[in-house]
C-alpha cells in the first residue's frame, strides 16, 4: 500500500478514510445557542454589509443564517431547527457533519494540507481509483477540477481538442454551471445575459408533461425528441459538432427522467455522426438517483462523465471529468492545454475517499433507491391526490420534483411569487425546501431515514393545505 513518504507519515489512503471515531466531537443538534454567540439578526446584518450573493438582486436580501448542522438537520443562531430537504444545492448527499468524512479530512490536514497538482499524491490517486471503480467499463483517468462548472468546461475543451470540431449541443432545459462555456451550454434564463462563448447550439429534450412534440405517450415523446435532435445535428452540420452535452437526468431544470431508449438513442446519433457524448452527472451522480451514477439505470455509455457535489457531499470544493480510454490516450503525446492550481487538492481528495467508503459501507445508495421507491414516491403521489396544486410528481431515488400549477387541466404554472411564499411557509414549519420556478424539489441526503421522510411529508402536506386555503 502506498504511504505518504513525502511527509514521513505512514498513513495510507484507506487509513485516512477509515480513521473515523465514534466519539467525534460534533455539535449537538439539540443544543441551545450560545449566549455569547451572534444572533440571526447580527449575522444577517454582517452578511448584507459585505457579501455579494449569487443569482440575486443585492438590495433587500435576507438569507437565513445557519449556525450548524448534523445529518439531515440544520439550525440557526437563534436555536431554530430545520429538516434539510434541499441538500443545500443538492450536494450534501451524506448529510451534514458526517463523522467519517470529517475524520478523513482531518487526517489529511494533519499529514499534508496542500500540494501542487504536478506532484504525485497518494490520496488523490486513491480518490480517482474509487471514482473509476464506479464508472462504466472503458474509463481510465480522472481530471480533477474545483467544481461542476469547470468540470463541464474542461469536458467541452477535451471534446473540441480531440474531434477538431467546435460546436456543442445541449438542451434548453438544462444547467451546466456558471463559467464561460458552461453557462452558454446552459439552457435556462441565466445563459442569456452571459452569452460570450461561441459554438453553442440548443435543442429540446423530452419532457412529456410540457411536450414540445405533441406527444401523447412517453414512447412518442422519446422518439420525437430523438428525431428533433437528429434534425438539429443535420441542420448544424455534423462535421462541425464536437459533442452533445446532457445532464443524464436534468436537475435544476426540473428532474425530468428520460423516457426508455432516449439516452441510448442519443448515443446512436453520436456514433452515426462521429460526435462525442458527455453526460453531466454533477447533480445526479453518487447515489442521488438510487444508483452510483444516474446513467447506470440506462443503456448508455458516454465518452466523458462530469461530476462534483455528491462525490464528497460538498465538504470541500471539488469536481472532475472521468475520461474514457480513447480520449485519455489522445493526450499521451500531446499536451492538454488546461489545468487548475487546486486540481486534486489533498483535502478534497481525502473527502472523496472518506465519502466513497462511507457510502459503500453504510449502504447509502441502496437506501436512496429503497426510500425513493417505497416512501418518497408513494408519499408524494398521495400528496398529489390531495392537493390539486400539484400537477405532476416525477423522480427517482432521492431526486424528485413536484410541478405546481394553477390549473391541472391547462397546466398553467403556479407563479414564482406564490412558490416563494410557499417556500417561506415551509421554512416557518421547520424545513429547508428547494424551490425552482414553479417547482418544489424533494432532495434529501441519500442516507435519509424513514422517520425523516415521514416528517417531511407532513410538513409538505401542511404547507400545501395552507397554500390552497
Amino acid at each position: 500500500m502506498t504511504t505518504f513518504a513525502q511527509t514521513g507519515v505512514a498513513t495510507t489512503p484507506d487509513a485516512l478514510a477509515e480513521d473515523a471515531t465514534t466519539d467525534a466531537q460534533l455539535p449537538d443538534a439539540a443544543a441551545d445557542p450560545s449566549p455569547d454567540g451572534p444572533t440571526n439578526a447580527e449575522v444577517g446584518a454582517a452578511d448584507a454589509a459585505v457579501i455579494f450573493h449569487s443569482w440575486s438582486k443585492q438590495g433587500g436580501l435576507k438569507p437565513l443564517p445557519l449556525a450548524g448542522g448534523l445529518g439531515t438537520t440544520v439550525w440557526d443562531h437563534d436555536g431554530n431547527r430545520y429538516l434539510d430537504f434541499s441538500g443545500q444545492l443538492v450536494f450534501t448527499n451524506m448529510g451534514h457533519q458526517h463523522p467519517r468524512i470529517i475524520a478523513g479530512i482531518t487526517a489529511q490536514l494533519q499529514t499534508l494540507t496542500t500540494v501542487a497538482p504536478a506532484h504525485g499524491n497518494a490520496t488523490r490517486a486513491e480518490a480517482a481509483r474509487l471514482i473509476l471503480q464506479r464508472a462504466p467499463e472503458g474509463f481510465e483517468k480522472v481530471f480533477f477540477t474545483n467544481g461542476g462548472a469547470d468540470a463541464n468546461e474542461n469536458a467541452i475543451r477535451m471534446a473540441r481538442l480531440v474531434t477538431g470540431r467546435s460546436k456543442v449541443l445541449s438542451r434548453y432545459r438544462s444547467y451546466h454551471g456558471n463559467t464561460g462555456a458552461a453557462i452558454v451550454a446552459t439552457g435556462d434564463w441565466r445563459r442569456i445575459p452571459n452569452e460570450f462563448a461561441t459554438g453553442h447550439v440548443h435543442f429540446f429534450g423530452p419532457y412529456r408533461y410540457r411536450s414540445e412534440f405533441w406527444a401523447s405517450t412517453e414512447e412518442e415523446e422519446g422518439a420525437r425528441a430523438l428525431h428533433h435532435l437528429e434534425r438539429v445535428v443535420q441542420a448544424e452540420g455534423p462535421e462541425s459538432i464536437a459533442a452533445i452535452l446532457l445532464e443524464t437526468i436534468p436537475g435544476t431544470a426540473g428532474i425530468m427522467v428520460p423516457p426508455a431508449g432516449y439516452l441510448s438513442g442519443v448515443r446512436e446519433i453520436c456514433d452515426r455522426y462521429g460526435i462525442l457524448l458527455v453526460l453531466d452527472e454533477v447533480m445526479a451522480g453518487f447515489g442521488r438517483t438510487g444508483e452510483w451514477f444516474a446513467l447506470d439505470a440506462f443503456d448508455v455509455r458516454p465518452d466523458l462523465i462530469t461530476f462534483a457535489k455528491g462525490v464528497n457531499s460538498g465538504y470541500v470544493p471539488v469536481g472532475g471529468v472521468i475520461i474514457s480510454a480513447g480520449i485519455a490516450h489522445a493526450f499521451d503525446d500531446r499536451v492538454f492545454p488546461g489545468g487548475l492550481t487546486y486540481s486534486g487538492h489533498p483535502l478534497a481528495a481525502a473527502s472523496i475517499v472518506a465519502t466513497q467508503h462511507a457510502m459503500a459501507e453504510e449502504g447509502a445508495v441502496e437506501n436512496a433507491r429503497q426510500v425513493g421507491r417505497d416512501l418518497i414516491g408513494p408519499g408524494l403521489a398521495e400528496l398529489a391526490a390531495r392537493h390539486p396544486v400539484i400537477g405532476e410528481v416525477r423522480g427517482t431515488g432521492v431526486f424528485w420534483a413536484l410541478e405546481l400549477v394553477k390549473d391541472r387541466d391547462t397546466r398553467e404554472p403556479l407563479e414564482t411569487a406564490v412558490v416563494a411564499g410557499l417556500k417561506s411557509d415551509l421554512i416557518g414549519r421547520g424545513m429547508l425546501p428547494f424551490a425552482s420556478d414553479n417547482r418544489i424539489h424533494v432532495v434529501p441526503p441519500v442516507n435519509v431515514t424513514a422517520d425523516e421522510v415521514a416528517q417531511a411529508l407532513e410538513i409538505y402536506d401542511a404547507g400545501f393545505s395552507a397554500l390552497e386555503a
